[in-house]
């Protein structure tokens, strides 16, 4: 049996999975975290069972080592045959899985401008991978690559030409392996062939996007050169006025970086409700009159809307509006508004379906006649795993 490793490199974290190509099954998954404070650790469950690991030590090589040694525990290591890396930005160098040599490694380095916060980690996995697995192929999948595919009219900003061409100021995207996975679900599940489909997918977690795909080729999306731009996410702004930043530098003495920081870190639900980025606490408070959880659901769903339909603009018509990601999935109320603000377009929820499409159901939430709303459980390990395997055949 040949497995293939996955792994979600972090700046504090490594996510990973092993799977099982030929029955699409999860082996075993877990989670390395804390990994530069007093006492990292590692969780790791396999068929339902969880076990919990003090590592030895701080850093993403002590982890690594952690999660071989589970392997070879478990009996699994010399079954491992490849590793897929999830890797945020690959700017435009990268239009497509690459498997990983010292150039590669040198082309994701000179991405860091452009994902400071997420670059530097996956590179440092990448590395101690490297050292762990010696031998193995290893891929990396670029969150960017999936929405290469976009016309110059959806990625180019109205800036100076020479922002782009020297600096690569442009609209790259995110959770691009989401929406390819769930796009392609989202076409079985209705019977159509994927190249003749046209779909908004909403990945809605603590960071959400929204893409228009077409054929299977994404044609226009919500994030842009970074993960800050678009929808309201949970501790990030989405969009607002770019003046802002010159507002709050001159006004409250604040650097560029600092203000960036803010939008990134202390914004979005989080900075709407002054109570928390987690969608199921800001339910709950909402319900008990919390004027703050309120106006953050409401925001978030207004905006959410405001995007849907503005990707009618890219793909003309709509087969199926995709729900996704952890709020997505989840969220009956999330869901509920958002299609509220959109019976104009025909939406017509459907309660009872709705109210079931929770804990890892997929399914259709509207109405006969409506357009087509889905639930649909995204998987990215698969996909990167399937991603790899294309590759490396």
């Amino acid at each position: 049996m040949s497995l293939t490793l996955v792994l979600n490199c972090g700046s504090s974290s490594i996510k990973f999975a092993v799977l099982n190509l030929q029955d699409k099954h999860k082996a075993l998954s877990g989670l390395a975290e804390r990994l530069f404070e007093a006492q990292p650790r590692l969780t790791v469950n396999q068929s339902g069972h969880t076990e919990e690991l003090e590592l030895s030590g701080q850093g993403h090589r002590v982890a690594m080592g952690g999660i071989l040694q589970i392997l070879n525990k478990l009996g699994l290591r010399e079954q491992v045959a490849q590793i897929g890396h999830r890797v945020v930005h690959g700017g435009e160098r990268f239009q497509q899985p690459t498997r990983i040599d010292e150039e590669v490694l040198a082309q994701i380095e000179a991405c860091v401008p452009l994902a400071p916060l997420h670059n530097p980690a996956n590179l440092l996995g990448i590395r101690a991978a490297l050292e762990a697995f010696p031998g193995l192929p290893q891929v990396a999948v670029f969150d960017t690559s999936f929405h290469q595919s976009m016309p110059p009219r959806a990625y180019r900003y109205a800036v100076p030409e020479n922002w782009y061409t020297q600096h690569g100021v442009r609209r790259y995207g995110f959770h691009g392996t989401s929406h390819a996975y769930v796009t392609q679900e989202a076409a079985q599940m209705l019977d159509l062939p994927l190249q003749n489909t046209c779909f908004v997918s909403a990945h809605l977690g603590n960071g959400c996007s929204i893409a228009a795909v077409k054929g299977g080729r994404s044609l226009d999306t919500s994030m842009g050169l970074t993960p800050l731009e678009g929808l309201v996410m949970g501790t990030r702004s989405g969009d607002l006025d770019p003046g802002i930043h010159a507002f709050l530098a001159e006004n409250l003495n604040l650097s560029l970086s600092e203000v960036t920081d803010l939008l990134n870190k202390k914004s979005g639900l989080l900075g709407l409700s002054s109570l928390s980025n987690d969608m199921r606490e800001l339910e709950q408070a909402a319900a008990g009159g919390h004027p703050g959880a309120q106006l953050a659901i409401e925001v978030f769903c207004y905006r959410l809307a405001k995007y849907v339909a503005a990707m009618y603009v890219p793909l003309g018509r709509l087969d199926a509006l995709i729900f996704t990601g952890g709020i997505g999935e989840n969220s009956t109320l999330v869901r509920a508004k958002t299609l509220g603000y959109l019976t104009w377009l025909g939406f017509a929820l459907d309660a009872d379906l709705n109210r079931v499409m929770i804990r890892g159901n997929s399914g259709l939430i509207t109405q006969p006649g409506s357009p087509p709303a889905l639930v649909v459980r995204t998987n990215e390990e698969l996909m990167i795993a399937l991603e790899v395997q294309e590759v490396l055949s």
